[in-house]
């Protein structure tokens, strides 16, 4: 598997990476919470952009991302509008959703952006392109909130994902039993061991699926989300006990 390189963390090597959602509402929160969070150990913070009230003014939202750069320094930052049919806050019209990430692309104030794949293949293209061109990477995400897809539909949404030119691939899923979170981490370590060619996200959400966000590191998911204060999604734990676990699997194995 090849990693990714941004700007000071290696994705892909090592230990999972640990993200961090901001999911403030106003400029004054977002950039306090990215004050708050230089006092953490974390690799990179996640700007849930489709909880800020003033997402769809394009201009703010790139002036909000300045403020976010300049309170985090060089930590990476990840660009996400996670639309409603996907567990976000808000309903986007694709053609604005492209011009967002576009922007915020080329501001240069962020590292990653997250594109959903299944926005359709055209408007995921577009993204993918203009990303790429700005200089900046993509993480392609689907999310199901409702159930575990099969194995063999995890690894296709994932090879899908990954060919079509995202640099990382992620998947999240809600198991309504063990045997989902055991499908899940099947399907990481297929794709991840075999297909794959670059680094993967995936996890089970709620509390049956904690242990696919601490055990990254031995079934192939080179990224987890841990939680300083609010959730971006259910099963996130504090980052101090996310990071405490995954050293004691790292030295294990």
């Amino acid at each position: 598997m090849n990693t990714v390189k941004v700007r000071n963390i290696e994705i892909g090597a090592g230990i999972p990476k640990v993200i961090v959602p901001i999911v403030a509402k106003d400029a004054d929160g977002i950039e306090a919470k990215g004050k708050e969070l230089t006092n953490y150990t974390m690799d990179v913070v996640e700007w849930r952009v489709d909880f800020y009230d003033d997402v769809f003014d394009i201009e703010k939202t790139v002036a909000t991302a300045k403020r976010l750069r300049e309170a985090l320094g060089e930590t990476v930052i990840l660009f996400t509008f996670r639309t409603k049919k996907e567990g976000g806050e808000k309903e986007i019209d694709m053609d604005t959703y492209t011009a967002l990430n576009k922007a915020l692309a080329e501001s240069g104030y962020v590292d990653l952006v997250d594109v959903e794949v299944f926005s359709g293949d055209n408007v995921v293209k577009e993204n993918i392109e203009n990303i790429h061109a700005a200089g900046k990477l993509v993480v392609a995400s689907n999310h199901d909130f409702f159930k575990t897809p099969d194995k063999e539909d995890i690894v296709s949404r994932l090879k899908k994902m990954q060919d079509m030119g995202a640099d990382i691939p992620k998947i999240a899923v809600m198991p309504t039993s063990v045997a989902d979170v055991i499908t899940l981490q099947a399907a990481t370590d297929e794709f991840a061991h075999g297909i794959g060619d670059r680094p993967i996200i995936t996890m089970s959400m709620g509390p049956k699926g904690v242990i696919t966000r601490l055990a990254g590191e031995l079934f192939g998911s080179s990224m987890t989300f841990g939680a300083v204060g609010q959730v971006s999604a259910p099963g996130q734990i504090p980052v101090e006990k996310l990071q405490a676990a995954m050293n004691i699997l790292h030295d294990a194995i």
